[in-house]
């Protein structure tokens, strides 16, 4: 959850991020924008890290190649 998604992707690639700073270098295949309260964003943010969301979104990758 960012408010600026380059610097955040940058902060992932330049392992400034201890949790993924394993699994570089990333590739984005998907970001969302809402408009909604700091709350709401967290719970999508959530879903997408779930198992659910993970598959989703191997199936999003899937697809880009």
């Amino acid at each position: 959850m960012t408010t600026n998604l380059e610097k955040r992707v940058e902060r992932h690639q330049s392992g400034r991020e201890k949790t993924t700073r394993a699994y570089r270098p990333f590739e984005l295949i998907f970001s969302e924008v809402l408009d909604v309260e700091r709350s709401e964003a967290r719970k999508r943010e959530k879903y997408w890290k779930s198992g659910i969301g993970k598959e989703k979104l191997r199936q999003i990758r899937t697809e880009k190649k």
